[in-house]
């Protein structure tokens, strides 16, 4: 009997082993970037090239994107941490996504984009006029292709980027975008809410990068009614297995003027 109660005792304890061993805890990383202060009106790109079709279109400076509701948009959020643990089931749907940004409105679209290395990006163009997309990477090969109207192109990045890319038109110089590219699915850019998330994330402590168009590497913010720094951008968070919910993130107006 007793020789039973213990080789049940074993091998309980070498499956609960096994399942420690395996098991992981993933949790989401979750906030919104609110501008303090009120919001600045945008201002109206003028289109000087192929007027009749871009002409038609009102076009606004995207610099910095403020909504009625304070919320800030293309705010860049990612996990810093180098060789950090990925969610299989993220990376596996990751594989099979294809990011797209697209040349539409005589604009892009969308203004900021994430794509992982490896990953196929499309560049469409849905507008009735050519358009070239420049994209001015660094440890990449920089891309630089003509897209016909109606047409589309793929580009392949095998190396993450330290800063985001910006992605400009040299036929129509109003246009402007950003393409962050990084190694795992770990990134988000801000919605025009200002709300951002990120799912998957490994459980326990990781440090997030901050980043914008306009103010570049967001150094200091209020988080949960309290100043924090953010040296070059970075802070580290706690990110728990049920998930960790930064609030609001208040960016003074200061931060944009760099």
């Amino acid at each position: 009997m007793v020789k039973s109660i213990t080789r049940s005792f074993v091998v309980a304890a070498v499956c609960c082993g096994v399942s420690a061993a395996h098991g992981e805890e993933w949790g989401s990383i979750k906030g919104r970037f609110v501008f303090g202060g009120d919001a600045p009106a945008a201002s109206e790109l003028k289109a000087d090239k192929d007027v009749e079709v871009c002409g038609k279109h009102k076009l606004l400076a995207e610099e910095l994107v403020v909504g009625a509701d304070k919320g800030i948009a293309n705010v860049v959020v990612y996990v810093r941490d180098k060789g950090v643990k990925v969610n299989p089931e993220l990376a596996a749907a990751a594989a099979s996504q294809k990011p797209e940004l697209d040349n539409k409105d005589c604009r892009f679209e969308p203004h900021v984009q994430f794509v992982q290395t490896g990953q196929e990006f499309v560049i469409k163009n849905s507008d009735s006029v050519g358009h070239n997309s420049n994209v001015a990477t660094v440890k990449n090969p920089p891309s630089n292709n003509l897209i016909p109207a109606g047409g589309q192109s793929m580009v392949k990045f095998t190396s993450d980027e330290a800063i985001p890319a910006q992605v400009t038109c040299n036929i129509h110089p109003w246009m402007k975008a950003w393409l962050v590219v990084r190694p795992n699915p770990y990134a988000a850019v801000s919605k025009a809410d200002g709300s951002f998330e990120i799912k998957g994330v490994p459980a326990g402590e990781v440090e997030l990068q901050f980043w914008h168009e306009k103010a570049g590497y967001i150094g200091e913010m209020t988080m949960g009614g309290k100043a924090e720094k953010a040296p070059k951008g970075r802070k580290k968070v706690a990110v728990a297995a049920a998930g960790t919910d930064l609030g609001e993130i208040v960016l003074a107006p200061g931060v944009f003027q760099k």
